[in-house]
């Protein structure tokens, strides 16, 4: 039997799987407005499967749990395996797969649609089953992209499973959830603002306000081009964000995440793993797609190196 000490930590991610439809447009379309697009491509993604893929390329041991289609979701689950994640949990149901259209405008920005589809049927029995496979230590990575989150996070924590929660999309649901049982909150401003019941306030005092509603969890907070701040009792750190040519952000802000957690994972002290995050998340913006632009850890590697 495996001891503590020689066993690696294991993720699993209970996420969200989506094909991507991406439409390239002018601008983003406004109400009663029919707009041509300039060019379509369908991608893998979702909020999950992303996530996954960048914490496999950080180096990290990824499981993927979730459901898609019986019949549309094969691809999803190829670019999962070619990324290195274990998609043995991720079930086949008759529901369509999760999809996304995404608007991108010339300047790199995008508005996105979800329809939830198979994301929405997890169940509890399912989350059961596939908890009782990991082990005290491990962690769970989450997002709100799926059904079954109260669960999984109740499931986890009495399991002595560690929790990484991003709260992403933010909805009503969010503030019912069991957010104190997280050991790892990720926000991004709107987020932020959303659970701390403010209007908008600058990032420090944004991130002021999280870790006094969580104070036993490490808290970041991720301001786009302004940076990203880790909090962790008496621990601050802020990250700038790296300058880049910026293509398509779709997906950074979970190249980011996936990023992050593989590194603290992976002993990498905060300062260290904000560090390699942001430099994923900047090499992501360069290019176009969401997991298709997340990048190889050598990547980041290389990268690190020439902006030290």
């Amino acid at each position: 039997m495996e001891t503590s000490e020689k066993r690696m930590v294991k993720i699993l991610n209970f996420g969200s799987l989506n094909l991507d439809y991406t439409y390239d447009v002018p601008h983003f379309v406004t109400a009663g407005e029919t707009l041509s697009s300039v060019q379509m491509r369908a991608s893998a993604g979702g909020k999950g499967l992303n996530q996954s893929i960048a914490a496999s390329r950080s180096g990290a041991e990824i499981y993927h749990a979730g459901a898609v289609g019986q019949t549309d979701g094969g691809m999803l689950l190829e670019v999962l395996q070619d990324a290195g994640v274990d998609t043995r949990w991720i079930a086949r149901v008759p529901e369509a797969t999760g999809h996304a259209i995404i608007q991108r405008d010339p300047a790199g920005q995008n508005c996105i649609l979800l329809f939830s589809g198979a994301n929405q049927t997890i169940t509890a029995e399912q989350a059961r089953a596939v908890l009782g496979q990991f082990a005290p230590g491990d962690w769970l990575m989450l997002q709100n992209e799926i059904s079954a989150v109260e669960q999984l996070m109740e499931l986890a924590h009495s399991m002595g499973i560690r929790i990484a929660f991003n709260p992403s999309p933010m909805t009503e649901a969010v503030r019912t959830y069991p957010l104190h049982l997280a050991d790892l909150l990720i926000f991004n401003e709107i987020e932020a603002a959303g659970i701390c019941g403010v209007e908008a306030c600058a990032g420090e005092q944004l991130l002021s306000l999280l870790g006094q509603r969580f104070p036993q969890s490490q808290v970041v907070l991720t301001l786009g081009g302004a940076g990203a701040w880790y909090l962790c009792g008496e621990t601050t750190v802020f990250q700038p964000a790296f300058s880049v040519p910026v293509t398509d952000t779709t997906g950074a802000g979970d190249t980011f995440t996936g990023y992050l957690l593989g590194g603290l994972l992976q002993k990498l002290s905060p300062a260290e793993a904000m560090r390699q995050a942001a430099a994923a998340a900047a090499l992501a913006v360069t290019r176009q797609g969401a997991a298709g632009s997340i990048p190889e850890r050598e990547e980041v590697q290389r990268f690190l190196q020439q902006h030290s």
